[in-house]
């Protein structure tokens, strides 16, 4: 059986397709209803402003989640994805209008490692950017790829 995966077997270098992801308000109340975070940092800008933030700021969790979504779209699989982890380094702050906040997110193979018989695995490091800054630091996805 062969490992779920991009067609091609990946080399290390192999870059991602780039995804760009605009996120709205309305995105920040329909990802609080499915998460149960409403904190209101996600809502009011007048919360926002009284704990120093320059704005509502989109959930960390939902910028992981659509850093990874760039993983899951290139394996064409999520089964393959292995390990995914992230920091949050820099908010992503939504204007309440109706163009929202672009998030630009990259990815590329950055190792590869046999792992047995017939299994590899690539390790994805993710660049995922705010007005052309870092949101999300050390993301790497580790994934099953067919093998060389």
């Amino acid at each position: 059986m062969t490992a779920p995966g991009p067609a091609i077997a990946p080399e290390v270098g192999t870059e991602l397709p780039p995804l760009s992801v605009r996120v709205t308000r309305a995105d920040l109340v329909r990802y609080a209803g499915a998460s149960g975070d409403f904190n209101p940092i996600h809502w009011s800008d007048r919360t926002a402003a009284a704990v120093g933030l320059p704005g509502v700021i989109a959930h960390g969790m939902l910028t992981m989640a659509l850093a990874g979504r760039l993983v899951s779209n290139w394996v064409g699989d999520p089964g393959a994805i292995r390990s995914y982890g992230v920091r949050f380094t820099r908010p992503v702050v939504v204007p309440d209008d109706d163009e929202g906040a672009l998030i630009e997110i990259s990815g590329k193979v950055s190792a590869l490692t046999d792992t047995g018989p017939g299994e590899r695995i690539a390790k994805i490091t993710i660049t995922a950017a705010f007005e052309g800054k870092s949101v999300l630091g050390r993301a790497v996805a580790e994934v099953a790829v067919p093998p060389s």
